[in-house]
């Protein structure tokens, strides 16, 4: 019974109709003209975009990355933590890069300058009250250092980018203000006993 209904299916009108049409298809009446097939691609399913902030396991602000379309569309975008690239906002970011590095090539400057006022000044000098031979009485600290600067330069220097050695008997010391992460300025100072 099985097989007389595959052989009553194979039999059908519709597929004696197929059948015609794949012959006359596959026959070519002018040898020249090609077979022509057309596939279709998968198309790639990610968005270029720039990221508004931080994000674990993806980027940093500002970096321009390469995601899926479904994470853009339903966690990225939604939350407001990217934003497609377009033109106009790939000027404004590298606008943005241009004014950040003139900002620290500025900011260098500065520091390259006041490292150079700093080690041509000279030696500052601290007093302290004097006990036996050279020793002295407590120690000199990052903070009195940071108070002659200001007494003897008129310069707001932060006590934190300080770095003294351990001061506790008169003589010359060597102290380090780091003003920049590339920029190291080394202050001679003389401690005095009274």
């Amino acid at each position: 019974m099985a097989s007389s209904t595959l052989s009553s299916l194979s039999s059908t009108p519709l597929q004696h109709s197929f059948a015609a049409n794949l012959k006359t298809c596959s026959q070519f009446p002018n040898k020249s003209s090609g077979f022509m097939v057309f596939a279709q691609k998968k198309t790639k399913k990610t968005r270029k975009i720039i990221l508004k902030e931080d994000i674990v396991n993806v980027g940093k602000k500002g970096e321009l990355l390469d995601v899926r379309v479904g994470f853009f569309r339903n966690f990225l975008f939604p939350s407001g933590k990217a934003q497609l690239v377009t033109p106009g906002v790939l000027k404004e970011m590298k606008v943005e890069e241009e004014r950040i590095e003139a900002e620290k090539r500025r900011v260098l400057e500065e520091a390259q300058q006041l490292a150079l006022f700093f080690e041509t000044f000279g030696a500052f000098k601290v007093k302290r009250k004097g006990g036996k031979g050279k020793q002295i009485f407590g120690s000199v600290t990052a903070q009195d250092l940071v108070d002659i600067i200001k007494a003897q330069l008129q310069r707001e220097v932060d006590k934190r980018i300080v770095n003294l050695p351990e001061i506790r008997e008169t003589g010359e010391y060597i102290a380090e203000l780091k003003l920049h992460p590339d920029v190291t300025a080394k202050v001679r100072v003389n401690v005095i006993a009274n």
